[in-house]
């Protein structure tokens, strides 16, 4: 067998095992921990640009191979997606590399009938604009998706919105916790109006972020999760309890201030999570809805009286942002939007209990 650098390998994997539903951040993090920092961040941006990237890539195989390519096998479409995003959207990879490993993947892939088609599609790829069909493949967003955001936000921001999903985010550190945490995220808790020594319940807090600012505010903190592992990335100096938020909750009425930040489709975060865009139907929406509900329900139990509740979420569809807020009669709502605000897009709405 040809050589296969540690990079391209881990990546093939990757972008194979996302295919399958897994998470492109999560298995970056587990399958580079072996990776030296070189190949770790080849990986990593070959990951990410093939994801972020993928209808251009898609259409730009069927380009350089002069004929609708609807029926390629997963793996022969991930080894040219890989090999035509690092020959035009990358700099400073020998295309010899690029051409060769790709190759050489669909064979350890046990597809060798293909090596021929993807090594003459990829000898053809060069960097000369290209007509695409349509504003949704130029923009790398699924139709539905830009229709919608269209027609809800303008065509103007829907556009901004998807361009800015294909931007690398900036890695921020939130200077009162010293945790990374995106500049959005950031501006989430501060909305609770949090003063020291309230008592605080973050519903759905893993991986824990945004308990940190509450703790940094002052508060005394429940923080809460479905998930063990998950929770054992939030700050010990809650007092953490596993739970299920759409069930009944075992707590009074006792909390001044209460965070849910709910499971969402997460369709601000595509910059950081490009595979959604491909993952997500419009249908789907409309499922996150009842636990949404459910959990916001339980949540507002617990409140006691003249206390404030967030609802947010880090979607940009009204499904789960409007929909699940407006019947509650929230105080004020807040709204990032990627490419129009720094950071992931987010969905926030203040509730309050009557005295």
């Amino acid at each position: 067998m040809s050589a296969l650098s540690p990079a391209r390998d881990v990546a093939f994997r990757i972008l194979e095992k996302v295919q399958g539903g897994g998470y492109a951040s999560d298995l970056l993090r587990r399958d580079c921990a072996t990776l030296d920092s070189r190949d770790a961040a080849l990986a990593e941006s070959i990951v990410f640009g093939c994801l972020r990237w993928q209808s251009q890539l898609d259409f730009l195989i069927s380009h350089f191979a002069g004929k609708p390519q609807n029926k390629l096998d997963g793996e022969v479409r991930t080894a040219l997606r890989m090999g035509i995003f690092q020959l035009r959207y990358l700099d400073r990879i020998p295309p010899h590399a690029a051409v060769q490993e790709s190759v050489e993947l669909v064979k350890r892939a046990h597809k060798r009938s293909a090596a021929g088609f993807v090594n003459a599609v990829l000898r053809k790829v060069d960097r000369a604009p290209v007509a695409w069909p349509d504003r949704a493949t130029e923009l790398c967003v699924p139709p539905w998706m830009l229709q919608r955001w269209e027609r809800h936000f303008g065509r103007e921001q829907a556009e901004a919105a998807a361009r800015a999903a294909l931007l690398e985010p900036e890695a921020n550190i939130n200077p009162e916790t010293g945790r990374q945490q995106d500049v959005g995220a950031q501006s989430i808790v501060p909305l609770l109006d949090l003063q020291p020594a309230m008592l605080a319940l973050d519903l759905c807090a893993a991986p824990g972020n945004k308990t940190a600012q509450m703790l940094a505010a002052g508060a005394r903190v429940v923080a809460c999760d479905l998930y063990p592992k998950r929770l054992r990335e939030v700050p010990g100096e809650a007092s953490r309890v596993r739970l299920d938020a759409t069930a009944p909750l075992p707590f009074a009425a006792v909390f001044d201030r209460i965070l849910v930040d709910a499971p969402c489709s997460g369709t601000g975060t595509l910059a950081r999570n490009p595979e959604i865009k491909w993952r997500l139907r419009e249908g789907d929406l409309s499922a996150f809805q009842s636990r949404q509900r459910k959990i916001l329900e339980n949540a507002l139990g617990c409140l006691k009286p003249g206390g404030k509740l967030l609802y947010a979420t880090c979607s940009l569809e009204r499904e789960e942002n409007e929909e699940i807020a407006t019947p509650f009669r929230p105080v004020s709502t807040h709204l990032r939007l990627p490419g129009r605000d720094l950071g992931d897009g987010f969905f926030a709405a203040l509730l309050q209990s009557p005295q």
